[in-house]
């Protein structure tokens, strides 16, 4: 185990998806950078997701308009990091199964598309040409957003490592931050470094870690649990990730199966309750999945923001800079979160 330096320009502190972006940023930009991961690369929340980036995020144009920043930075990720990285169009849809659903979405449409994200609206029938297992009975009509990509968040975490390391960035695994002094001196067990700046980024602990540099992160940890049904006659062409406005479940191709998410158990309700809550959903949108069995395929923390906003930025009187809660649409913005996190470092 290779020793800390004494001393770096930025200390990065969290190696995921928006780690490591920012790591490459940073150390592309010529500053000498060090990150720092309690675990391995990309082994936190970066892993536990649904694999998707997109642009379209209802009634949120500002994570919409970085979203469309970072696929576009993901269209020049193999010519920056010198990695490939295989983006699979899938597409993104949202049901709406009430008249103000679809009301409220053609109220935001205007601000959407200034974001420059692309996503119109569509007949039930449509959606269901897009996704056969649809109901068109118990759907109005539906958001669709054809620049939605399957993309696996560890080969982004990857490709941003190899490019900072290219750029002459540090990067240390297993290395847990212990203390943070006034000074911006980081303790780990693997010996102390003393940061010009300090750039939080470690996902569901950035309020831990913040809370050491005394700098308060409102943000809330979640815990999301992913799920596997089968698919009795699978569709002849992979599903786009389709969600249902009002209760929030998501289903989308994952090889021959079907992967769906519906949050975690509300307070007090049990998980038999929960599954029943989702399966209730899949009988009426999806009725080819009523009664296929449920099968946890993994589950995973996020850092979840107050109003599901991301918050970037630079404590006011110290060198600490932080990007979290991206509540769950860290792949979606890791791009743009890295660049500007950068941006915000170099004016100084």
């Amino acid at each position: 185990m290779s020793a800390l330096p004494d001393r770096a320009e930025a200390v990065v502190i969290g190696g995921g998806v928006i780690g490591t972006s920012a790591a490459h940023h940073l150390a592309e930009a010529g500053v000498d950078t060090v990150l720092l991961e309690r675990g391995t690369l990309g082994g936190g929340a970066s892993a536990h997701t649904a694999g998707m980036v997109r642009t379209y995020f209802p009634g949120d144009p500002h994570t919409g308009r970085m979203a469309v920043r970072s696929l576009n930075a993901y269209h020049e990720f193999a010519h920056r990091t010198g990695a490939p990285l295989g983006l699979r169009r899938l597409g993104f849809m949202v049901l709406f199964t009430d008249e103000q659903q679809i009301a409220a979405f053609e109220s935001g449409l205007a601000a959407q598309r200034a974001a420059g994200v692309g996503v119109h609206l569509i007949s039930a029938a449509e959606a269901r040409a897009l996704n056969p297992l649809i109901s068109e009975r118990a759907v109005l009509a539906a958001a669709w957003s054809p620049e939605a990509y399957h993309v696996d968040g560890l080969d982004i975490v990857r490709g941003y490592a190899a490019g900072a390391r290219n750029h002459g960035a540090r990067l240390f695994t297993h290395t847990p931050v212990t203390r943070i002094d006034d000074d911006n001196t980081v303790h780990t067990p693997r010996g102390s470094i003393t940061a010009d700046s300090i750039v939080c980024t470690a996902g569901p602990w950035s309020g831990e870690v913040a809370g050491m540099a005394s700098v308060d992160l409102p943000m809330t940890p979640h815990t999301i649990e992913m799920l596997f049904t089968d698919v009795p006659d699978a569709p002849h062409h992979e599903i786009p990730m389709t969600m249902h406005a009002t209760s929030g479940l998501r289903i989308r191709s994952w090889k021959d199966r079907i992967l769906l998410a519906m949050g975690m158990p509300k307070a007090g309700e049990t998980r038999e309750a929960w599954l029943g809550r989702i399966s209730a959903h899949l009988a009426t949108l999806f009725p080819a999945l009523d009664g296929t069995g449920l099968h946890r395929a993994w589950s995973g923390d996020f850092d979840a923001a107050p109003d599901n906003t991301a918050f970037i930025g630079e404590h006011p009187t110290r060198r600490f800079l932080y990007a979290a809660g991206f509540t769950g649409a860290g792949l979606c913005q890791a791009p743009a979160a890295g660049e500007k996190l950068r941006d915000l470092l170099i004016v100084k």
